[in-house]
């Protein structure tokens, strides 16, 4: 992770130096001092790794000792003292990196002041560009609006005629129906007149 914090520290690093940061000379402390809070970093988790075996193995090794509690103890009393030597280490190794990024801070902040000037220019063209973007979108979606309202239209068009037509349909059924009821009641009729009585 070091070396990867440390070529984007040097590739950001050198496209600033090309827009007036940091000298090549600032750089290199940068990414050497970056390169040593790494290391007390690393240094300081091995330690402590290597102190909680050794807390381990020496606490098993208490158990068969007469003074168990006593030899636990002092066991602990190590542990803690190499413990706080490997934190040590690695707030070291965070208080450099702290200072890297708060002299890259400032840096970044002094480039932003040399460059306001130029700001007032450039916020007017991203403003145009943001206003024809939206007035695009603003076009594009009045066109969506109104193709979708006439496809919402035409179905209601389309629903009110299919419903005409199922209508329709409806009442011829019931017509036939109807004329169908009447002929059979009317053959009944004929039926019974002709059956003798």
């Amino acid at each position: 992770m070091a070396t990867r914090l440390s070529a984007l520290l040097l590739v950001s690093c050198a496209a600033l130096a090309a827009e007036g940061g940091p000298t090549a000379e600032q750089l290199a402390d940068r990414e050497s001092r970056l390169d040593r809070a790494a290391a007390l970093k690393a240094e300081a988790k091995a330690q402590q790794k290597q102190a909680e075996a050794l807390l381990e193995k020496q606490e098993a090794a208490c158990l068969q000792k007469f003074r168990v509690n006593a030899c636990k103890d002092e066991v602990n009393r190590e542990f803690r003292a190499t413990s706080r030597e490997a934190k040590r280490l690695e707030n070291e190794g965070k208080a450099v990196e702290r200072e890297v990024r708060k002299e890259e801070v400032n840096d970044r902040n002094q480039r932003t002041a040399e460059s306001a000037a130029q700001r007032p220019a450039e916020l007017e063209e991203r403003q145009a560009d943001t206003k024809a973007a939206h007035d695009e979108a603003s076009a594009k979606a009045a066109v969506h609006a109104a193709d979708k309202a006439k496809r919402t239209e035409e179905g209601v068009r389309r629903k009110a005629a299919e419903a005409e037509k199922q209508r329709r349909k409806q009442a011829d059924h019931e017509a036939r129906q109807a004329t169908g009821r009447q002929k059979a009641e009317q053959r009944a009729a004929d039926a019974a007149k002709k059956r003798p009585g």
